[in-house]
């Protein structure tokens, strides 16, 4: 039982040279041909480099990342939706939904997310909320909920309306919190998938319409995007040296070219860096009632975070941890926790583990000892 807490921060904990160049943005990214685009950390949502990202654009079927998000958070992955008449007309990219057609979710979000099947949106949104315009209110919640508070949903699909708009900043903040999510992860990095196709004797065999998952090292999704209103968009997101980014392009002539210059740029301008080493003793705590009078208390895992250069100072670790613990403690008890920030937010933790078995003292030896002392006080005030 914790018996108080102390929390310490430590500000601009290390001075490292990151070995990384550093150049203009113009310098590098000239010929970048989209409206907006945007390039950033996933982990800490820092942004390397930026153009017009703030500015209201139509997403197009970028819009299906937080179709996915809110499906795999309200929805279980082997329910069966079926696909009702207003889902299998309706227009644009198609997984060829038939009326009455019945899928698993977790197919229904290959179908979305591969080759951007709009009936197969508006059949997820009507069997999780409804309707699509009770859908597209909880993909706008949750946009807003993770601080993507520029975007404002109407569908599930991404076609066009004019109430219907992102930025390119805040499609980057909601594909780096779907990375948060394993499943999301593998959806939209699945290059190919064969799903049940009623009426046939063959499956449906899709294939992700995202060339970067080809084009790219460490290419590890996320959505394209396209329409006469949009433009061409697409969301990108590659994985290096345990660094995802995130790129966004929209309304972009060549979003493939764009794209890969803006996650080359990302990944010239940081670097992982070890903050903390497994097995690092960061707290000491008094044990209360203990055999012993000490528990150190040491990391669970390594602790790396990305850095860009100039940034250094903008990290600080709170360590929050008891002062004094009660007996007894078994080695490996979590007893508290070191957490990693970035202007304000956090952006990674680790456990912080007892790093021994402490034994309560007898009830006697504390009797005992609790007499001794209080023997001793007699003695400084009276003698």
């Amino acid at each position: 039982m914790f018996k108080c807490f102390n929390v310490i921060i430590l500000i601009t904990f290390f001075n490292l040279n990151l070995g990384i160049t550093t150049c203009g943005a113009a310098d590098v990214l000239t010929n970048v041909t989209a409206k907006s685009a945007i390039v950033m950390d996933a982990q800490t949502g820092r942004v390397i480099y930026a153009k017009d990202a703030e500015s209201r654009r139509y997403p197009a079927s970028t819009t299906k990342m937080m179709t996915l998000i809110v499906a795999l958070e309200k929805g279980d992955l082997n329910d069966i939706v079926t696909a009702s008449e207003k889902a299998s007309t309706t227009e644009g990219s198609s997984l060829w939904l038939e009326n009455g057609e019945k899928l698993r979710l977790l197919d229904m979000l290959y179908g979305i997310m591969l080759v951007s099947g709009n009936d197969a949106t508006v059949a997820v949104a009507e069997h999780l909320a409804g309707s699509v315009e009770n859908y597209a209110k909880l993909m706008t919640e949750k946009a807003h909920e993770i601080g993507a508070n520029n975007t404002s949903f109407v569908n599930s699909s991404g076609l066009p309306d004019p109430n219907h708009y992102s930025t390119a900043h805040d499609l980057a903040k909601i594909a780096a919190y779907g990375y948060k999510n394993p499943m999301f992860e593998q959806i939209v990095s699945t290059k190919t998938k064969i799903i049940p196709w009623a009426k046939n004797d063959y499956g449906r065999e899709l294939f992700n319409e995202n060339r970067m998952l080809w084009l790219y090292d460490g290419g590890n999704g996320v959505k394209t995007g396209y329409t006469d209103a949009a433009g061409r968009c697409l969301v990108s997101a590659a994985r290096r040296d345990g660094m995802q980014l995130i790129a966004v392009v929209l309304d972009s002539e060549y979003m493939w070219n764009d794209s890969i210059a803006l996650l080359n740029y990302g990944f010239s301008h940081i670097q992982l860096v070890n903050l903390f080493h497994k097995g690092d003793i960061l707290k000491t705590s008094k044990v209360l009632s203990g055999k012993k009078e000490y528990v150190e208390l040491y990391l669970d895992k390594d602790v790396d975070i990305p850095v860009v250069d100039g940034e250094r100072d903008k990290f600080t670790t709170v360590i929050d941890a008891p002062d004094s613990v009660e007996a007894k403690i078994t080695k490996g008890d979590r007893l508290g926790t070191v957490h990693i920030l970035y202007e304000n937010k956090e952006v990674g933790s680790a456990d912080l583990i007892a790093k021994d078995n402490i034994e309560r003292k007898s009830f006697f030896i504390t009797i005992y000892q609790s007499i001794m002392q209080t023997i001793e006080f007699l003695k400084s005030k009276f003698y």
